[in-house]
């Protein structure tokens, strides 16, 4: 739990000029890639990936984008406890609800059949 601590101990006034600052190098991505539109595509994508990287360590600095890259991080790692199926489980599995949806269509049928003839027969 240090990360917690450490976390809480970044709550700082700062925060908000990050913040700021964030905000504007993203207007400044946006305009600037519409503003520099005729320079090759090169160009625009690597000035976008280096702003984005500057733009994301800079939030990442702020006590929220500290919480929300300490929850990325837990969640990689919960991840990879996962234990996904095996190809033959997977196809089972389908199988499974493919058979059960049909069968659950054929019944909604017979029963839309079914009142629909009775309400037939009781309006005429």
């Amino acid at each position: 739990m240090k990360v917690n601590a450490k976390v809480e101990s970044n709550n700082n006034p700062l925060n908000a000029v990050k913040w700021l600052i964030v905000v504007a190098l993203i207007a400044v991505g946006v305009v600037g890639n519409s503003y520099y539109s005729d320079l090759g595509l090169l160009y625009r994508v690597s000035a976008l990936l280096a702003l984005g990287a500057l733009t994301l360590w800079i939030a990442v600095a702020t006590t929220q984008g500290a919480a929300l890259w300490h929850t990325v991080k837990e969640s990689q790692t919960e991840i990879r406890k996962v234990v996904w199926p095996t190809r033959n489980q997977l196809t089972t599995y389908t199988a499974v609800v493919l058979v059960f949806v049909t069968f659950i269509i054929a019944v909604v049928s017979l029963i839309d059949l079914v009142l629909g003839r009775l309400v037939f027969w009781v309006f005429g």
